[in-house]
């Protein structure tokens, strides 16, 4: 912490930036012209305010004025201000983060680093007290640093910090056998049960490989959606997750704004724009957890898509135009919104999220509060037990200070696919694609996006044994988790059939065949009057479809809430 003991010291401070300031010239050496004899007299600059000389120079006149700056004359120097601000991983919980400015006057500092990124700033820390123009100086300064050195500091989570003994003790770790399932136990070990979820987790935190291609580049980070009813530890795990990653932030989605995500414009008193980073860029390489998500402004949701996919944050506004890496894991929970999980819904129906977002989720959990005689008496005997003894019942394989050092050192490791992983992998891919092949008309099962997912979540698992090869056991473990994803939330209710739609479009293969059966209907019966009435559509529908009334009822009323069709009148129908 800066204070008036180290005011005139040098120091070295780390910290994000969060806000930069386009890069002007800032005078160093100004010359002024005489008016009255056109004498030439040069003076340094120091300070906010320009200085202007108290008298000519020239022996003869000595006038006291006027000056004119020539600007031919004088020698500028690049200047830029930042901001920077202390380390979310760093902070205590409940502490708000200090925020610093920094003066950067050097042609090798400025520019050197934006917005997201970590650094390490050397320089001499000044106090300027503020002026008012009718009250003169504050008593209280404000400190700022001038930088005399700045190093953007390596992107990938800090692995300085390990020592020999810790590394020895990761590599032990990394040799037993049962690793994964020491790793996965020692991930929120206080909430009782949820294996699926917490392996899903333990494959989020360590993450994929990202790959740069000539033409694109493909995300390694994954992206899980918890889905569940209240009080099924949603929270808690993603608070947990924030503060065992190497780099994580929590955000709840009711006081979350586009901007606060993503980033933001803001205008400075000198009347210049500066650009200040969101939760996602301050994230970049790490985990960004947003709670409640459901519970956003459509608005701010939408600024969330680019950077769930394309891993960046474009922003243009106020003159500036630029993009920012934002190369984030996303862990993000839902509530349903009618309060608990309906089991006769899609996923779609039961949670107010747009298929724009829920199709960029790599996996997708339900957590269901289902009354269970076993499974309850070991979770009251587990809580009970924690209130008990203040501590956790179970003891756990891998210390939280220690996985998170374990989770920093297997970031290095870049593992590829073997031929024989390769093929388990293509094998469950064409299998589940040659379902719609074999019988004309059935949905989709899987897609080209969801096989990418297949391969994050097995190069996840090498890392945690830190292997640089991914075995075809690696490749049976992502299947076995993508296909648990897949039977909460990928299942048609109607059919019971594997239908990815549900995800990718937003209904049901079933689904969209009636809805374009009506639509047929109603475009055929219409064609004399332009309208057709509803009485006579649900006929036509029962007896040439098979369609009940109460399904057909159903499916007019949301044709209708998605603008396909509309009520000319009452009791009829007529195509947008």
């Amino acid at each position: 912490m800066l204070g008036a003991a180290n005011i005139g010291k040098l120091v070295m401070v780390e910290g994000i930036i969060v806000r930069a300031t386009p890069v002007q010239p800032q005078v160093l050496r100004a010359a002024f012209k005489c008016k009255r004899c056109e004498t030439i007299s040069y003076l340094d600059q120091a300070g906010p305010f320009l200085k202007t000389p108290l008298r000519c120079i020239n022996p003869t006149c000595e006038s006291k004025g006027p000056f004119e700056f020539v600007q031919e004359g004088s020698t500028f120097i690049d200047y830029q201000e930042i901001r920077i601000q202390e380390r979310p991983e760093d902070l205590p919980p409940g502490q708000l983060p200090r925020t610093l400015n920094v003066k950067l006057v050097s042609r090798d500092l400025v520019d050197k680093a934006r917005p997201g990124d970590h650094v390490a700033i050397t320089g001499i820390v000044r106090a300027v007290a503020p002026v008012f123009p009718t009250a003169g100086k504050l008593r209280v300064f404000r400190l700022h640093v001038e930088a005399n050195f700045l190093d953007i500091e390596s992107k990938e989570p800090e692995t300085a910090l390990i020592s020999h003994e810790d590394e020895k003790r990761i590599l032990e770790l990394a040799e037993d056998p049962w690793v994964h399932r020491n790793v996965m136990r020692s991930i929120a070990p206080s909430i009782y049960g949820y294996e699926s979820i917490k392996e899903a987790i333990m494959y989020l935190v360590f993450g994929g490989v990202p790959k740069q291609l000539a033409d694109i580049s493909i995300r390694g980070e994954l992206n899980i959606l918890l889905v569940g009813d209240p009080g099924t530890a949603k929270s808690q795990l993603l608070q947990y997750i924030a503060a065992i990653a190497p780099r994580g932030l929590y955000t709840s989605g009711r006081g979350t704004t586009a901007a606060g995500l993503t980033a933001a414009v803001l205008r400075e008193r000198g009347g210049g724009m500066t650009l200040e980073a969101g939760a996602l860029v301050l994230a970049d390489k790490g985990v960004a957890c947003i709670d409640e998500i459901d519970k956003m402004r459509p608005e701010d949701r939408v600024a969330i898509h680019e950077a769930m996919e394309q891993h960046t944050v474009s922003v243009a506004k106020g003159g500036i135009v630029a993009t920012l890496n934002a190369r984030t894991a996303i862990l993000a929970a839902a509530n349903p919104s009618l309060g608990r999980y309906d089991a006769y819904k899609t996923v779609t129906e039961n949670i107010n999220l747009p298929v724009t977002i829920l199709s960029r989720f790599d996996l997708i959990f339900v957590l269901k509060d289902v009354p269970e005689k076993e499974l309850d008496e070991k979770m009251s005997t587990h809580i009970l037990e924690i209130h008990r003894k203040g501590t956790v019942p179970i003891e756990t394989p891998v210390p939280s200070d220690l996985l998170r050092k374990y989770i920093s050192y297997a970031k290095n490791i870049k593992p590829v696919l073997t031929d024989d992983a390769m093929q388990r992998l293509k094998a469950f891919y064409l299998e589940m694609r040659a379902v719609t092949e074999k019988v004309e008309g059935s949905p989709i099962a899987i897609t080209a996006r969801q096989l990418e997912s297949l391969v994050r979540l097995a190069e996840a698992r090498a890392r945690i044994a830190l292997r640089k090869q991914i075995t075809p056991e690696d490749a049976e473990a992502a299947i076995v988790i993508m296909n648990k994803s897949l039977e909460e939330v990928g299942i048609d209710i109607s059919t019971h059939m594997r239908d990815i739609d549900i995800i990718m479009v937003g209904k049901p293969k079933s689904m969209q065949d009636k809805l374009r059966i009506i639509l047929t209907e109603i475009v055929e019966l219409s064609r004399e009057t332009g309208m057709i009435e509803k009485k006579l559509l649900f006929e036509e529908l029962e007896d040439k479809h098979k369609i009940q009334i109460l399904d057909a009822q159903k499916l007019i009323g949301r044709m209708i809430k998605d603008g396909t069709i509309y009520e000319p009148r009452p009791g009829f129908l007529k195509k947008v």
